[in-house]
């Protein structure tokens, strides 16, 4: 048993529904990059606005999980918690507003920037018991796809 679980109340691992969930999140990034190499392009078009959708979707939908787990705290969210999701929550908005203005590499940049700073944060959080316990294991290969896709 990790200590934290004991101190903090929560199972050290995820539970099948959550790996479930966190890791099908992720499979309509990998279909969309497969649509991009091998559909016709008209069909390449819309999957790309799709994934590009989605992924910002995603990194909006991260965002808001991260305030709620820091509400949860004693004490609220630390400046430098709130600082963080709002890098987040703009980089899946400004995401979102460039795929609609036609501008797909400015919101992939976006998108990859977001999913990377993730994975700092989460890496910088885990060892002050900042992170949900669950989320340290799954997150880093989540967190892989859409940076690498």
């Amino acid at each position: 048993m990790d200590s934290r679980e004991r101190r903090r109340g929560e199972p050290a691992g995820s539970p099948r529904v959550g790996r479930l969930f966190a890791y099908g999140a992720m499979l309509p990034l990998i279909a969309g990059a497969l649509a991009l190499w091998f559909a016709p392009e008209a069909q390449s078009f819309l999957a790309l606005n799709l994934t590009l959708f989605w992924g910002a979707s995603v990194l909006l939908f991260i965002a808001g999980v991260r305030r709620g787990a820091s509400l949860s705290r004693s004490g609220g969210a630390a400046i430098a918690e709130i600082v963080a999701l709002l890098g987040l929550f703009l980089a899946g908005v400004a995401s979102l507003v460039a795929t609609i203005w036609a501008f797909p590499l400015i919101a992939a940049l976006l998108q990859i920037a977001g999913f990377a700073g993730l994975a700092i944060l989460d890496r910088v959080a885990a060892p002050n018991d900042d992170g949900p316990l669950p989320v340290e294991r799954l997150r880093p290969l989540q967190i892989c796809v859409p940076v690498a896709v």
